[in-house]
C-alpha cells in the first residue's frame, strides 16, 4: 500500500480459492464454520466475476483518460457484469476519472471523486489483477456491499482500476449454510457486573419458591408437547418457548403460568422428534442440574439457561454475567463441585 492509500498490486503467486475442509485430531471431518462458508461463497463469486471484468477492462484501456468515452464503454457493457449495481474507473491515486454507471445509465457528478480512503482501496490487489474486496457498509445505502477491482493496463503499464460495486442483497447465495459448532464456548459478560459479583447475593424470585413444579411443567412441554427450545429466566420468573407446530413465534410463560400444570392442556401431545440430539430421558437430568446451579450458592448462581433439543446444546448465564454454551452430555458430566 502506498502513502496515498490507493489499492496496490500485491506480488503474490496467483491462486484460486479452494473450499475449506477442517479435520479433527482423529482425522474426522469437522462441521463447516461460518468462515468456511464465507470462503466458499467468495470463491464462487470471484469465479463468476473475474472474466467479465477482465474483458471490460480491455475495452476501457484504449479510451483511458477520456471521461465521455469511458462512460459510453461502461454503459454499453454494463449488462455483461452480473448482479452489478455501479461501474466506474479510478486512477492509481484512487481519484475517479469517469462518472458512475448504473442499470439506468450514466449517473453524473462523480468525476473527481476521491475513493482512495474507501475500504476496498486499502486492500492489496493480487498480481493477477483482480480483487474481490471484503464486505463493508456502503456510504449511500448503508447496507452490506462489496467491490471488485480489475486492473486496467495500457501499453503494458498499469494505469488504474475498473471498479464494480455489488449490493449483497443482489448476489446469489450458493454456499451451504454453516452448522453451529458443538464445542464448549465460554463468553465473558459485563465487566461492571463481574467486579461487583461478590458484593451481591441472590434474591429469591417467585419462580425460586416454586421451582420444582415449574421445571416439571417445562419437562412435560419439552418431552411430550412439541417444545424444542426453552429459555428459562430464573431471576425474572419466566420461560420463553418455541414449538414444532409454530417454530417462528415464541411464547412467554410467566410465573403464574409455570405454577399451573393446566397449561399443558393447551399444547397438544407431540411425538418426541427422532432426530433430536437430546434423548427425552435426559431432559429431567438437565433441568435438575440447572435447579442445583440456581440454588446451591448465594453468590454465584444461575440467572438464565436454555435447552435446544436439536443442536443438543445448553446455555448457562451466571450472576457474574459469564455465559457458557456447551453440549448437553458434557454439561451432565460435570457435577456441582466443578462449578463452585
Amino acid at each position: 500500500m502506498s502513502s496515498n492509500n490507493a489499492a496496490q498490486i500485491e506480488n503474490t503467486a496467483p491462486t484460486e480459492p479452494e473450499p475449506v475442509a477442517s479435520f479433527s485430531k482423529d482425522g474426522h471431518a469437522m462441521k463447516r464454520s461460518w468462515k468456511d462458508s464465507i470462503h466458499q461463497q467468495r470463491g464462487e463469486l470471484a469465479h463468476m466475476l473475474r472474466e467479465p471484468l477482465s474483458q471490460l477492462a480491455e475495452h476501457c484501456a484504449p479510451v483511458w483518460g477520456d471521461c465521455d468515452a469511458l462512460d459510453a464503454v461502461l454503459t454499453e457493457h454494463f449488462s455483461s457484469i452480473p448482479h452489478c449495481t455501479t461501474l466506474y474507473c479510478v486512477g492509481m491515486n484512487g481519484i475517479q476519472i469517469c462518472n458512475n454507471v448504473g442499470p439506468d445509465g450514466v449517473v453524473r457528478g462523480h468525476v473527481g471523486g476521491d475513493r482512495s480512503q474507501r475500504p476496498y482501496m486499502q486492500e492489496a490487489v493480487p498480481i493477477w489483477g483482480f480483487l474481490l474486496s471484503d464486505a463493508y457498509i456502503g456510504q449511500n445505502g448503508h447496507r452490506p456491499t462489496l467491490t471488485a477491482l480489475q486492473v486496467v493496463c495500457r501499453d503494458s503499464r498499469v494505469v488504474g482500476y475498473l471498479g464494480a460495486a455489488f449490493d449483497l442483497r443482489d448476489l446469489p447465495v450458493t454456499s451451504a449454510l454453516y452448522e453451529e459448532p458443538g464445542d464448549w464456548r465460554q463468553v465473558k459478560g459485563d465487566p461492571a457486573i463481574r467486579r461487583t459479583v461478590f458484593q451481591q447475593s441472590r434474591v429469591e424470585s417467585p419462580m425460586d419458591h416454586n421451582l420444582e413444579p415449574a421445571l416439571s411443567i417445562l419437562e412435560e412441554l419439552l418431552t411430550e408437547r412439541g417444545v424444542f427450545q426453552c429459555q428459562i429466566h430464573f431471576s425474572s420468573s419466566l420461560a420463553t418457548i418455541w414449538t414444532l407446530d409454530d417454530p417462528l413465534r415464541y411464547r412467554i410463560l410467566d410465573h403464574e403460568t409455570l405454577s399451573d400444570p393446566d397449561i399443558c392442556l393447551i399444547y397438544p401431545s407431540h411425538p418426541y422428534p427422532s432426530d433430536a440430539a437430546i434423548a427425552p430421558g435426559e431432559i429431567s437430568r438437565i433441568l435438575n442440574a440447572m435447579q442445583a446451579l440456581r440454588l446451591t450458592d448465594p453468590t454465584i448462581y444461575l440467572r438464565m439457561a436454555s435447552i435446544n433439543i436439536f443442536n443438543g446444546m445448553v446455555s448457562l448465564t451466571f450472576s457474574c454475567d459469564g455465559s457458557h454454551y456447551m453440549p448437553h452430555d458434557e454439561f451432565l458430566a460435570k457435577d456441582i463441585s466443578f462449578w463452585f
